[in-house]
């Protein structure tokens, strides 16, 4: 076979190729998708298409700087064909990088003039990108700002007397409540805000009081649970209630992160874990996530929830909230647990974690901002991530990270795993991920890791998603982004 004919071959494999993976990502498959693209990618790397493909499947598994750098690869390529520009707008667009986003999709709109699809899409961008520069205009930074929650006396909202829902009677949280208002919420029916704005004050307190890394002893004999990302699937919440039993202090949790967004029952989510939080603060602890952040909440849903089942006024005091959630936890002085990773130096110790001052929306960089947003990767030593956030790091840095502060495991979620969890780096690393059938297509199991003290071995249950009101994921999310879900 003469060079043209090899050239000739490898263009139409690359095609074929190309026509699996497009399959695989119909069928929700996209890591499969992603490998698929590779080997076309390997094969004839001057096709545009292959490489905004990849983009796209990229950017369903949330993997947005992944996706900027193959949809940017595809503009260099073909400088002329738009859905490059088109892919690297949405990732722009998912990470809140707004101003970014509205430059691909004027670039679209330049490239195809006609395509009413294009238009609609900068139209809204501009709108985003207008609302946002008002935001920055009235926003009040710093020592000027003033505590929501201090301005709030929830004593003084009268309840109708037509409200039939739960109520809290008195000061206290109390078991008999919970039970009500999950039966409530299980129902489709909204608690008084009189009620939600006593479970938000009074999980403020009792998190403000934690330092940012909380020790937790487990007494021999006792058991306790870590849960991974929920994402606003309450009723998949109430099944893990069902299958493990509600929290108590002989029944403890630790729900590390990303209550809220993306599924569309997170207000129900967040009330539900505030109020043990309240009842009894050594029966559930709370981590904070990526996700427990404006720029998120603003994206994914959970601020457009809030405003359509409660009010405006309760977006910024659970912005000021999330603000309080503590950002690791250490089990017996064993087991390391945090929503997303570790760190781009070596030598943080575990009194550098509590030294972070964590009052605030999370950096764009530094020890905060990676304990949120890191993941893992096969490779050793560190690399970029995949998500355009934090970073990625192997299994020796994994394995300093824990010998340097005499642990012996550490406990993440963050990402989406077929079984619910997954073991890496020669089993120093577990990610736990407990929303299952994420946003109602993965087709994922979820999962949580039991402990037994005192030898505090991971014993991982999986279980699958149970059926929940005909409403969709991100049913409360920006529009534009919905556009491109």
């Amino acid at each position: 076979m003469n060079g043209m004919d090899a050239a000739n071959s490898d263009v139409a494999q690359a095609e074929a190729i190309k026509q699996l993976a497009n399959d695989a990502f119909k069928a929700h498959k996209y890591s499969q998708a992603i490998d698929l693209y590779s080997q076309a990618i390997e094969l004839n790397s001057k096709n545009a298409v292959y490489w905004a493909n990849r983009a796209f499947a990229h950017t369903k598994l949330e993997e947005y700087g992944s996706a900027i750098q193959d949809a940017t690869t595809a503009i260099e390529v073909d400088p002329k064909y738009s859905k490059g520009y088109y892919r690297r707008g949405a990732a722009y667009l998912a990470m809140g990088k707004f101003k970014d986003a509205l430059k691909d999709f004027q670039q679209v709109k330049r490239i195809s003039p006609n395509d009413p699809d294009a238009a609609k899409k900068l139209k809204e961008c501009e709108k985003a990108v207008m609302k946002l520069k008002f935001e920055e205009a009235i926003a009040v930074h710093g020592s000027e700002r003033r505590s929501v929650a201090e301005s709030i006396d929830f004593h003084t909202i009268e309840v109708e007397p037509q409200y039939t829902g739960a109520r809290i009677e008195g000061e206290d949280i109390t078991l008999d409540f919970i039970k009500t208002m999950m039966d409530d919420f299980k129902n489709q029916k909204c608690l008084h805000r009189r009620y939600a704005y006593q479970i938000v004050l009074q999980t403020r307190e009792c998190l403000r009081a934690l330092p940012s890394l909380v020790d937790v002893n487990v007494a021999n004999g006792k058991h306790f649970t870590v849960c991974g990302d929920v994402h606003g699937q309450f009723y998949d919440l109430l099944n893990i209630f069902e299958l493990n039993g509600l929290p108590s202090e002989e029944n403890p949790y630790l729900f590390n992160g990303d209550f809220v967004d993306r599924g569309s029952f997170s207000l129900e989510v967040i009330l539900t874990l505030f109020a043990f939080k309240c009842m009894s603060p050594s029966a559930i602890y709370l981590a904070r996530g990526n996700h427990e952040s404006k720029s998120m909440n603003k994206i994914y849903g959970f601020e457009g929830e809030v405003k359509s089942k409660l009010s405006e006024a309760f977006i910024e005091l659970f912005a000021e909230v999330f603000c309080c959630l503590p950002l690791a936890h250490v089990l017996n002085n064993k087991v390391f647990v945090v929503h997303g990773g570790l760190f781009s130096v070596d030598g943080v110790k575990l009194s550098d974690i509590r030294a972070i001052d964590r009052f605030c929306e999370p950096p764009e960089e530094g020890l905060m901002c990676e304990l949120l947003w890191s993941d893992p990767q096969p490779m050793r030593g560190r690399g970029p991530s995949k998500r355009g956030v934090g970073l990625s790091f192997g299994e020796d840095v994994t394995e300093r990270f824990l010998k340097d502060n005499n642990l012996d495991l550490v406990v993440r979620s963050h990402e989406v795993k077929d079984e619910g969890y997954e073991i890496d780096h020669s089993g120093k690393l577990i990610t736990v991920f407990s929303a299952p059938n994420y946003c109602d297509q993965m087709g994922n199991k979820g999962a949580f890791i039991k402990f037994n003290a005192p030898d505090m071995k991971p014993n991982i249950v999986t279980f699958s998603a149970v059926p929940h009101p005909d409403v969709m994921p991100m049913a409360y999310a920006n529009n534009f982004l919905r556009m491109f879900s």
